[in-house]
C-alpha cells in the first residue's frame, strides 16, 4: 500500500536569502516567484532584518503589560457574566459594508505585520518562515490551492504505524485517527473493532476483524479527499448515515464542477444510544451534525437530504422527551429536508452506498399491526409500523368516546392508515386478528350495520391512495404486540418510561362529519401569519431581499400540521397561531368566560400562552381587554398612580417666574395683621413678604407694585392659585396691560446649588450668626472702595452663576418627571365619552361600598 496522494502535491523549491553579513543568516522565499516580486521581496526583508532573531539572546523581551491580560476593574467587585451578544445578519452586513468604503477611501488601512511587531518589540523565528510560498503547514492541516488536506507527516505516521501490541498502542492510534477524523467517511464505524478493545472488560487480543479495520483506515488515509471552505450566502447539503452501532454525516457544498465536501463527523453510539429505533438514530445523527459544524450551520441553509420521515417525526405536535428536546434545539437553524439525490463525487458515493441498506421502494413497504379494545374501563386501538430499514413505530390510541369492539376495531385500522400516509408510505401490508374487518375490508363479508359501512367507506377511500395494498386476517397470538397497546391504551395505564412509544388519544369517532362551519385552512393575505404560512406551504418569498431573510429566519420557529400555522414555543411544545379576528374571542372567554377569574393583563397573556394559542401582540391586547373590562373598571382597585406625567415649569432667567400666596390666619399682631403675602422667584427663590389684615385685591396689587415690579421689573408669567382676591378682574386686567401671563398652577421648588440672595446680588448675605461669632470676612473686612469694587465685579460675575443654577435646576426637575413618570398610567378622556364618577364613601359604610356612583 502506498501513500499515492502524497505524489500529487506541490513540491516547494526555497532559496536562502542572507540578511546580514553572515550568510547563513537568511530566510527562505519560494524560488519560483516572478523576478520582479523577488525582488521586492528580498528587499522589504533585509529593511526589517533586525526583527528575525536568530538566538534568545537577540529577543529584546515583550512588555508584560502588553502579553498579560489585564481588566481595568475594582478587584474587589464581583464578576458579573455577560450574556453572549450576537450580531444580526443585516447588522454584519452593514458592517463589512462600511469597512469597504472606509479602505476604498483610504481612512483605514490594513495592519503592517512588520509594523506591529516592531511597535511591540516582537522577533521572528527564521526558521519557521517561508515567504512566497502557495502552500503550507497551518494549525495541523496543509492549506493547497486545491483546499484543505490532510497533514502529510500524520497521515505517514499513521500508515507506518505498526500493528498494535497493547490499549495503550490503540489509545495512540485512537488519537492519531482522531486529528485526522475530518477527512475519513465514517471513521467511528470503520474504527469499532478497535474501540471496543478499550473496554476495561475486554482482554486484549488483536483479531481479524481489528486488521481489517486498521487496513480500512489506511487504505482510506492513502488517498484523504480535499476539502473546501463554503462560499458565504451558499446553501450547504448534508448526507447522514447509520449503523448498528454508529452514526456519521458529510456537509457537502455543490458547485459547478460537482459536489464538493466539507466537513466529515462520526461517533460511536454508547448505552441506551444502542438501543434507540432507527429513525432515532437518524434524528440523532442530524443533532450531532448540528453541534459539530454549529458555526455552519448558523451561518447557512442546510438541506438534509434522506429519505427517512425525518422532518415529520421532528414536527409532530405529540413529541415527547428527547425528541421534542431535539426539535426544540433545532428551532433555531435553517433547516429544510428533501429526497436523497444520485452522489457524483466518488468518496460522497461510497459515503452514501455504504448506508444503503435497502432499496427506495423497500423502504417505502410498510407492515402494520392493528388491533382494537374495548371493555368496562375504556377502549383502546394498538398500532404497530415496520418497514425494511428497521424503523419501527408503536402508537398506544386511546378513545375517549364509547364504542363496541368492531368500532375499536375499525378506529385502528384507521389510524394505522393514518400513520402510513403521514410516513409517506407508498406501498402497505395490514394484518388483523378481527375476521370480522379483515374480511369486510377484502370484500368477502357483507357490511349490513350502517355505521360499520361508514367505516368501511372510509377505509377504502383511504386505501386507495397508496399504491399497493394488501389486508390479512391473522390469529391473535401473531398479534400480540398490538394487542397489549390496545389494551395499554383502554385500561388507561400511565406512560412508561420507554420514549419510542407514542400514547394518543382519540376524541371523536372517525366517521363523524365535519360541521358546516369550518375552520379556513387558507391564512387571509393581511394576516401576521401569512409571511410565514405562504413560505412553508408554497416556498412564497416577498420580493424585498431583506423581507425574505427575515421571513426564512421567522419560519424555523414555525411548523404547518394539516394546513395550520403552529409556533414551536419554549413552555408548550406547539402553539396555534391566531388570527386577529379570533383574538377578541380568545381574551374574552379566558378573561370572563366559565372559568374566567377577571385576571390582570399579564396574566391574561400567559394563560392564553398555556392553553396553546399565540400571536405577536399577545400582553398588549390582554391589557387593552383589561382596560376595557366593565367589572374589572366597577370592582377593581384604586389606581393609586398618577395619571399623567408630571409638568415641570422652569424659569428661562431671573425674576421672570414669580409665585404668590397667601400664607395665614396667624395671631393677630400690632395693627390687626394676621395674613402673610409671600411672592417667590422661580429661578433665583428670592422671596418677598409682607403682612396684611385684610386680603383684598387692591392690597395684593400694591404689594405686587412695589415689591415685584419696582425692584426687579416687569415679570413674565406670575403663578397664583384660584383665590378670589388673584382671579379677581382689577389684579388680571393690571397683569394683561403689562403684558404679564398668569397661570393657575403651582410646581416643587427644586434646588439650584446657590442661595437666593446670590443669585440675586452676586455674593452671599451676612447671616446673624456671623454677628454673634464673627467670621473671618467679618473681623478682616476689605477696605470699603475695594469692597465696593469686588461686589460689583461680583454682579458682572452673577449671570455665570445664574447659567450654572438653571442646568441645575433643569436636570433636577427632569430626574423628577422621569420618576413620576414610571408610575404613570395614563388615563386620557374626551369630550362626550361616557365615564364612572368616584362615589363619595361614608366613612361607616367599610370596606365593600361602591366605589363608583
Amino acid at each position: 500500500m502506498k501513500l499515492n496522494w502524497m505524489l500529487e502535491l506541490p513540491r516547494r523549491k526555497f532559496e536562502l536569502v542572507p540578511l546580514g553579513e553572515d550568510p547563513t543568516k537568511g530566510v527562505k522565499v519560494a524560488a519560483d516567484l516572478p523576478d520582479l516580486v523577488k525582488r521586492q521581496l528580498k528587499a522589504c526583508l533585509k529593511e526589517n532584518a533586525e526583527l528575525f532573531a536568530w538566538s534568545a539572546a537577540e529577543m529584546p523581551g515583550i512588555d508584560p503589560e502588553v502579553a498579560c491580560h489585564q481588566l481595568t476593574i475594582d478587584p474587589r467587585a464581583s464578576v458579573v457574566v455577560q450574556r453572549r451578544r450576537k450580531q444580526s445578519t443585516e447588522k454584519a452586513e452593514a458592517a463589512r459594508k462600511a469597512v469597504k468604503d472606509l479602505l476604498e477611501a483610504d481612512f483605514i488601512a490594513e495592519a503592517q505585520v512588520f509594523d506591529q511587531a516592531r511597535k511591540f518589540n516582537m522577533r521572528f523565528n527564521p526558521e519557521k518562515c517561508t515567504f512566497g510560498v502557495k502552500a503550507g503547514k497551518f494549525l495541523g492541516f496543509y492549506l493547497t490551492e486545491r483546499g484543505i488536506e490532510s497533514n502529510p507527516d500524520k497521515c505517514r505516521a499513521f500508515f507506518d504505524y505498526p500493528t498494535p501490541k497493547s490499549k495503550k498502542s490503540i489509545q495512540t492510534l485512537n488519537g492519531m485517527l482522531t486529528s485526522m477524523a475530518r477527512f475519513v467517511a465514517k471513521s467511528a464505524q470503520h474504527a469499532l473493532p478497535l474501540f471496543k478493545l478499550l473496554r476495561k472488560e475486554t482482554t486484549f487480543e488483536w483479531t481479524e476483524e481489528c486488521e481489517g479495520a486498521l487496513q480500512h483506515l489506511k487504505r482510506a488515509l492513502s488517498e484523504p479527499p480535499v476539502l473546501t471552505r463554503p462560499v458565504e450566502g451558499e446553501k450547504l447539503y448534508l448526507y447522514l448515515a447509520v449503523a448498528s452501532e454508529a452514526i456519521s454525516a458529510v456537509l457537502i457544498r455543490e458547485t459547478e464542477q460537482g459536489q464538493k465536501p466539507i466537513y466529515f463527523v462520526s461517533r460511536a453510539l454508547q448505552g441506551p444510544e444502542l438501543r434507540y429505533l432507527q429513525i432515532e438514530k437518524i434524528a440523532l445523527a442530524v443533532i450531532m451534525a448540528a453541534r459539530k459544524l454549529r458555526y455552519y450551520f448558523l451561518a447557512h441553509s442546510i438541506i438534509i437530504r434522506t429519505d427517512q420521515p425525518v422532518k415529520q417525526l421532528l414536527a409532530r405536535p405529540d413529541m415527547v422527551g428527547r425528541m421534542l428536546k431535539w426539535s426544540l434545539e433545532l428551532a433555531e437553524f435553517d433547516i429544510s429536508f428533501e429526497s436523497r439525490k444520485a452522489l457524483k463525487a466518488q468518496v460522497l458515493a461510497d459515503f452514501v452506498a455504504e448506508m444503503t441498506t435497502s432499496t427506495t421502494s423497500e423502504k417505502n413497504k410498510w407492515i402494520i399491526f392493528v388491533d382494537g379494545s374495548s371493555n368496562s374501563q375504556g377502549s383502546g386501538a394498538g398500532i404497530i409500523l415496520e418497514n425494511g430499514d428497521g424503523v419501527l413505530i408503536e402508537v398506544s390510541l386511546g378513545i375517549s368516546f364509547p364504542t363496541t369492539n368492531n368500532q375499536a376495531e375499525y378506529e385502528a385500522f384507521l389510524a394505522g392508515l393514518r400513520l402510513a400516509e403521514d410516513i409517506g408510505s407508498e406501498e402497505i401490508k395490514i394484518f388483523t386478528d378481527s375476521q370480522l374487518v379483515g374480511s369486510q375490508v377484502s370484500g368477502e363479508y357483507q357490511t349490513k350495520e350502517e355505521r360499520l359501512l361508514e367505516y368501511l367507506n372510509l377505509i377504502r377511500a383511504k386505501l386507495a391512495k397508496f399504491k399497493k395494498t394488501e389486508v390479512k386476517h391473522v390469529p391473535r397470538e401473531h398479534n400480540a404486540r398490538a394487542d397489549v397497546l390496545s389494551k395499554l391504551a383502554s385500561t388507561r395505564r400511565k406512560k412508561a418510561g420507554n420514549q419510542s412509544l407514542v400514547q394518543e388519544t382519540l376524541t371523536k369517532p372517525s366517521i363523524e362529519k365535519t360541521a358546516e362551519v369550518m375552520h379556513i385552512c387558507a391564512v387571509d393575505e393581511q394576516s401576521w401569519m401569512s409571511p410565514v404560512y405562504n413560505f412553508l406551504k408554497s416556498n412564497t418569498l416577498p420580493v424585498d431581499a431583506k423581507e425574505a431573510a427575515k421571513i426564512r429566519k421567522r419560519a424555523c420557529s414555525y411548523v404547518l400540521l394539516d394546513d395550520k400555522l403552529y409556533r414551536r414555543g419554549f413552555s408548550i411544545p406547539l402553539l396555534k397561531c391566531v388570527e386577529e379576528a379570533r383574538v377578541e374571542f380568545i381574551l374574552q372567554e379566558i378573561h370572563e368566560g366559565i372559568n374566567g377569574q377577571h385576571i390582570g393583563g399579564r396574566s391574561l397573556a400567559r394563560k392564553a400562552l398555556r392553553a396553546g394559542y399565540y400571536w405577536p401582540t399577545m400582553q398588549n391586547d390582554a391589557k387593552d381587554h383589561v382596560l376595557k373590562c366593565d367589572k374589572c373598571q366597577r370592582h377593581g382597585d384604586m389606581h393609586l398612580a398618577p395619571a399623567n406625567e408630571l409638568k415641570t415649569l422652569i424659569s428661562p432667567w431671573p425674576f421672570a417666574w414669580w409665585g404668590m400666596d397667601i400664607l395665614g390666619p396667624f395671631p393677630t399682631a400690632a395693627r390687626q395683621v394676621k395674613y402673610l403675602i409671600v411672592a417667590v422667584d422661580y429661578f433665583t427663590k428670592w422671596i418677598e413678604a409682607e403682612p396684611l389684615a385684610k386680603i383684598s385685591a387692591s392690597n395684593i396689587l400694591r404689594f405686587f407694585k412695589r415689591n415685584v415690579l419696582a425692584r426687579f421689573g416687569i415679570p413674565q408669567v406670575v403663578v397664583t392659585d384660584n383665590g378670589t382676591q388673584f382671579t379677581n378682574k382689577k389684579f388680571q386686567e393690571f397683569l394683561a396691560t403689562i403684558g404679564t401671563t398668569q397661570h393657575f398652577t403651582t410646581t416643587p421648588h427644586s434646588t439650584t446649588g446657590e442661595t437666593p440672595f446670590r443669585l440675586t446680588y452676586g455674593t452671599e448675605a451676612v447671616i446673624p450668626v456671623e454677628i454673634g461669632e464673627p467670621s473671618s470676612r467679618i473681623e478682616y473686612p476689605p477696605e470699603e472702595d475695594i469692597n465696593d469694587e469686588l461686589l460689583r465685579e461680583e454682579l458682572d460675575l452673577v449671570e455665570e452663576l445664574r447659567t450654572g443654577a438653571s442646568l441645575r435646576e433643569a436636570t433636577l426637575k427632569q430626574k423628577i418627571a422621569a420618576q413620576h413618570d414610571k408610575r404613570v398610567i395614563k388615563r386620557e378622556f374626551e369630550v362626550g365619552n361616557l365615564v364612572l364618577r368616584r362615589n363619595q364613601k361614608d366613612s361607616r359604610e367599610g370596606k365593600l361600598a361602591a366605589n363608583w356612583e
